[in-house]
């Protein structure tokens, strides 16, 4: 004998698909919405269905926006010879709310993993290297996150940007300076917490002061 509805239980099945939500969190929210009020529901349903159509890939950087390009490649008053390359869209979001980066952006959507069987050739690598010799770009910061998958998207990057430069005949691609965004305390933290690591990264990456 079933004690849930069937609706339900597609609905917890769904929920269960998602990233990060198991049985017991797929559950609660399932419940949850069982006792929204059917407009609440309604427009969340709606939001859900609309959510493809009313979003457009960048066909420059690759991120999400409502238009293509995005509004953020369309802004001429941004740095467009200063590309932050990320992993996902999300990351976009994270450096935008800081208000402290004026460049354009190229979204990889993920990161080399031999162990997932993501190659160079599964992630939007190549597509940057177009953007790289095909404009009038001097600076590309490498901001992929600081795992070792990160890590070795980041120096497989570099090591393709060096290459195609060494092969190129107009050695003005020379002015292309690659950076890595910095690594090491966060702040607020102790140094008596922090791993090896994170203190290496940091010493590496002192200033002036």
């Amino acid at each position: 004998m079933k004690i849930i509805p069937k609706s339900l239980s597609k609905l917890i099945e769904s929920f269960e698909k998602l990233p990060g939500i198991g049985p017991k969190t797929a559950g609660r929210l399932a419940f949850y919405l069982l006792h929204v009020p059917q407009n609440e529901l309604n427009m969340f349903s709606d939001n859900i269905k609309n959510l493809k159509i009313a979003t457009k890939f960048c066909s420059l950087c690759g991120n999400i926006g409502e238009t293509d390009p995005c509004s953020v490649c369309e802004d001429v008053s941004r740095d467009h010879s200063f590309v932050c390359v990320v992993e996902q869209p999300l990351d976009v979001v994270s450096i935008e709310k800081t208000g402290a980066y004026k460049g354009v952006y190229h979204v990889l959507y993920g990161a080399i993993n031999p162990l997932q069987n993501i190659g160079p050739d599964e992630i939007r690598i190549a597509e940057l290297m177009k953007r790289i010799f095909g404009g009038t770009i001097h600076e590309i910061l490498l901001a992929t996150n600081p795992t070792m998958e990160g890590e070795a998207t980041a120096m497989y990057i570099k090591r393709e940007i060096q290459n195609a430069i060494r092969q190129l005949a107009d050695k003005s691609q020379n002015s292309i300076r690659i950076t890595r965004l910095a690594h090491g305390l966060p702040v607020g933290g102790d140094i008596e917490y922090a791993d090896e690591v994170t203190l290496s990264r940091a010493f590496e990456g002192r200033r002036e002061y």
